[in-house]
C-alpha cells in the first residue's frame, strides 16, 4: 500500500486545509473520505471555486429552479446554492472541529469580492453571512485591504471566526496579527468569552513568484552584459515567495511572544495561525510540491488544491522546514534591492492586492451571468 504523505505533516503541528468545494463531491462521499481518511481537515472557497463547481453542472439545477419558483433576485439564488453547500461542509466537518478542540473543521467563505473596499459593507455581511449560515465551524473571509482590516477587528470583536485573505506581504500579516488582537481586546473589555474564536492570516504564495519572475525574464529577455549580474537575477526566480513566507513566520513568532498577545492567552485566546495559499506551482520547471515541502511547521495550515493534494500525498519529502534557511531569506528579500536586480517588494506586493481582488471580482460576476442564463433556461414559459 503506498504511503499518503499529506498524513505526515500534522505531526509537524501543521494542517492541510483543502481548496475547493463543490456539491459533486460532498454528495458523492468524496469530502467525507478525503476528511476521515486523507489528512484534510478544513476548507475554503473563493468565488472562482463556486463559479467552476456551479457554472455548467447540472447537480445545482433543482435547487435553481426553486429559486425562480420563489421569485427569488439572482443573489438569493446565488446564496441558497452556496450556503447550503457551506452549511453541508461545515456538518462533515464538525467532527474534526470538536476532536481538535476548535483548532480544524473550519469552512470558509467569502463575502462578496466587490465590497473589498468598503468597512460597513463588509461588517455587515459578515453578519448575515454567519447568522444565515449559522454553524460554528464557519469562517468569514475577509480581504486583508486597509478598509478590511477595521472590519476584522469588528467581526473577531462580536465572536466570529475569520479568515483574512490576499496577504501578500510581511507587513499586511503584521497588520492583519494585530487587527485579531485588537477584536479580541475589545471583546473581552465587554466582558464576553475569547475562547471560542478562531482565525488564520491567509498569505499567498505562487502568485509572488509568478510575479516577479515575469518580471526577471523580462531584464534577461533584454540581454544582460555581465554573467555575474546575469547570475544574480536566475538565483532570485522562484524563491522570493518562500523566502517572504519564512520572514513572516519570525514576526508571528514575535507577535506570539508579546505581552499583550500573552495576556490574551491567559484569558483563553487561540492563536490566529499564518495559512500558506495559492500554493500550487504555476511554473512547470519547478517542484510541484515545493510550497508545501518547504512551509512545514508548527502552528501553520497549508490549503492546498485537489491536484497539488494528490502531488503531495504521492511525493512529498515531509520535514520541519518553516525555520531553516531564515537568514538565507532575509538575504535574499534584501538583495531585491540591489541595483542590478531591482524589483521594490512594495510594488509588487500591491500590484498582487490589486489583482487578487480582481481575480474574485471576475468569476464572481461570471458566475452571476452563468446563473442569468441559466435562470432564463429553466423559468417557465
Amino acid at each position: 500500500m503506498s504511503t499518503n504523505h499529506l498524513l505526515e505533516i500534522k505531526q509537524y503541528g501543521q494542517s492541510i486545509w483543502m481548496d475547493n468545494l463543490t456539491r459533486d463531491i460532498i454528495q458523492s462521499g468524496e469530502l467525507k473520505d478525503m476528511i476521515e481518511n486523507q489528512g484534510i481537515s478544513g476548507i475554503t472557497s473563493n468565488p472562482a471555486i463556486f463559479e467552476k463547481a456551479i457554472a455548467g453542472n447540472v447537480i445545482y439545477d433543482a435547487d435553481i429552479e426553486a429559486g425562480v419558483r420563489a421569485n427569488l433576485p439572482i443573489d438569493k439564488i446565488y446564496e441558497s446554492l452556496v450556503f447550503a453547500d457551506i452549511r453541508n461542509a461545515c456538518d462533515i466537518l464538525r467532527p474534526v472541529y470538536e476532536a481538535s478542540n476548535r483548532l480544524d473543521g473550519y469552512v470558509s467563505i467569502e463575502v462578496p469580492p466587490t465590497i473589498a473596499h468598503d468597512t460597513e459593507a463588509t461588517i455587515n455581511e459578515a453578519r448575515r453571512y454567519f447568522q444565515e449560515i449559522g454553524r460554528e465551524n464557519l469562517m468569514i473571509k475577509i480581504p486583508g485591504t486597509e478598509p478590511g482590516l477595521p472590519a476584522v477587528e469588528q467581526v473577531i470583536a462580536e465572536g466570529m471566526n475569520v479568515n483574512i485573505t490576499l496577504l501578500f506581504s510581511v507587513e499586511s500579516y503584521v497588520n492583519t496579527a494585530w487587527a485579531y488582537i485588537r477584536g479580541l481586546e475589545k471583546r473581552l473589555a465587554e466582558g464576553k468569552d475569547i475562547s471560542r474564536i478562531a482565525s488564520v492570516a491567509s498569505f499567498f504564495l505562487s502568485r509572488i513568484d509568478s510575479n516577479i519572475d515575469a518580471k526577471i525574464d523580462a531584464k534577461l529577455k533584454k540581454g544582460v552584459d555581465d554573467i555575474a549580474v546575469e547570475a544574480k537575477l536566475k538565483a532570485v526566480k522562484g524563491k522570493v515567495a518562500i523566502a517572504n513566507a519564512k520572514l513572516a513566520y519570525q514576526e508571528y513568532k514575535k507577535i506570539i511572544r508579546s505581552e499583550r498577545w500573552q495576556e490574551l492567552v491567559a484569558k483563553g485566546a487561540t492563536v490566529q495561525r499564518l495559512l500558506w495559499a495559492s500554493t500550487s506551482t504555476k511554473d512547470p520547471n519547478y517542484n510541484d510540491v515545493m510550497y508545501i515541502e518547504e512551509l512545514v511547521g508548527p502552528d501553520t495550515v497549508n490549503t492546498v488544491p485537489p491536484a497539488t493534494i494528490k502531488a503531495c500525498a504521492d511525493h512529498c519529502n515531509v520535514s520541519d522546514r518553516l525555520e531553516t534557511d531564515v537568514n538565507n531569506a532575509y538575504t535574499l528579500i534584501e538583495n531585491l534591492k540591489d541595483p542590478d536586480i531591482n524589483i521594490d517588494l512594495d510594488t509588487v506586493m500591491d500590484e498582487l492586492l490589486v489583482e487578487g481582488i480582481d481575480k474574485f471580482i471576475q468569476p464572481f460576476q461570471s458566475l452571476m451571468n452563468s446563473l442569468e442564463d441559466k435562470i432564463k433556461v429553466l423559468s417557465p414559459v
